[in-house]
């Protein structure tokens, strides 16, 4: 438990430090989960259900706008004139398919999950990218790794 409270420790500092707030309200609700007495039961519950409760809530932030009006038949027919909205779509159909293999890549090799928190956390720092999450990364380390084994095997 020592090693586990001293790597969420250092993934908060590495999150303040890359001013992820996304990793350090993570890192705090696990820490806050930790003291109570049921922290295996509700651990088990976030590792069997969390990723597909997160791809649940995102997609609920994407389709809100179309619940709330904003977007409507009207402005999807107006962007599907562009080629820039059809490059959208491909890349669209590319991270849902990238999505895909991230969530069966993580959930196959949960160790994945710590060189991807690396990954994005010196992305932020170093580049001042966006993290957008590890199942997309996943899903590209997966792409990556199959490639790399197709090649040198």
């Amino acid at each position: 438990m020592a090693q586990a409270n001293l790597f969420l420790v250092v993934l908060f500092v590495i999150g303040w430090i890359a001013k992820n707030h996304s990793l350090m309200i993570a890192v705090a609700i696990l820490a806050l989960i930790q003291l109570f007495p049921f922290r295996d039961s509700v651990f088990g519950y976030i590792e069997s259900k969390g990723i597909n409760i997160g791809v649940i809530v995102i997609t609920v932030a994407v389709l809100a706008p179309i619940a709330t009006g904003k977007i409507g038949f009207a402005q999807l027919k107006d962007s599907l004139t562009s080629y820039a909205a059809w490059i959208a779509v491909v890349a669209g159909i590319l991270v849902a398919i990238f999505g895909k293999y991230g969530v069966q890549f993580l959930q196959s090799d949960p160790q994945m999950t710590a060189a991807l928190v690396l990954g994005t956390v010196l992305a932020v720092a170093i580049f001042q990218g966006v993290a957008v999450g590890p199942i997309i990364g996943g899903g590209i380390a997966y792409v990556l790794v199959k490639l790399f084994e197709s090649v040198f095997k």
